[in-house]
């Protein structure tokens, strides 16, 4: 069983709003639109400081009970990131105690990223470990290396976000997914793989990832788009 916050991602698969400005606003219009859970862009969000951070968080949980997650990103894995790297995984943990879920790169330091998972795994918080790869698609095989290596980093859900080129690409990533049979999110980003993020959870991907208005990803499709589609399929 997976978690993250009361949701049981063994149930269905949720659907994740990107929340990356004006948080207590859009958070409220992502659970409007279908969401299921907040991601918080902390790259994006530019808080002052913990403080606000964890009062708009309250706010959020307070207007909408929807379950968060904490993502700083690191620019090559397509964040914003301005600070140093010490700087980011110190707010990845100072955060912990008011979210549900982190996500930490596996491309981070390993000292580093252990420190972010140990600290989520003595609060109960729930784990991703997340790939990236803007340029292309790796084999069916290679990906699958990949997840194997973020779950023996930790992940109670490991995630790999690939550039789709061809429709085989799509193809392999969904039997990629297929044959893991630990939590996986997976997705095929670009025009071509769009539409892997209302078919993948049919292959065993618990989250997909959706937008309120504009899209922070490629091929990024709109949650109440993603809520229609996973209506009919599940």
């Amino acid at each position: 069983m997976v978690m993250i916050g009361k949701l049981d991602l063994d149930e269905k698969p949720a659907i994740v709003a990107v929340i990356d400005e004006d948080p207590a606003e859009n958070a409220r219009a992502a659970k409007w639109l279908g969401a299921d859970v907040l991601e918080l862009r902390l790259d994006l969000l530019e808080f002052s400081g913990i403080e606000e951070a964890n009062k708009t968080i309250e706010r959020i949980k307070v207007n909408t009970d929807l379950p968060c997650i904490a993502t700083n990103r690191v620019q090559c894995d397509g964040g914003k990131w301005q600070g140093s790297e010490e700087e980011r995984i110190a707010l990845l943990i100072d955060i912990m105690p008011f979210v549900d879920a982190v996500d930490i790169e596996l491309s981070a330091d390993s000292g580093l990223r252990r420190k972010v998972i140990e600290a989520a795994k003595a609060r109960g918080v729930t784990v991703i470990v997340s790939a990236h790869d803007f340029n292309g698609t790796p084999s069916a095989q290679e990906m699958k290396n990949i997840l194997h290596s973020a779950h023996e980093a930790g992940a109670d859900i490991a995630k790999l976000a690939v550039m789709a080129r061809t429709k085989q690409d799509v193809l392999n990533i969904l039997q990629a997914t297929y044959d893991m049979e630990k939590p996986v999110c997976t997705i095929a980003m670009g025009q071509i793989g769009k539409h892997s993020r209302i078919i993948a959870p049919c292959y065993g991907s618990c989250l997909t990832y959706g937008a309120i208005a504009r899209a922070v990803a490629p091929g990024q499709i709109k949650i109440h788009e993603l809520r229609s589609a996973l209506e009919i399929l599940f």
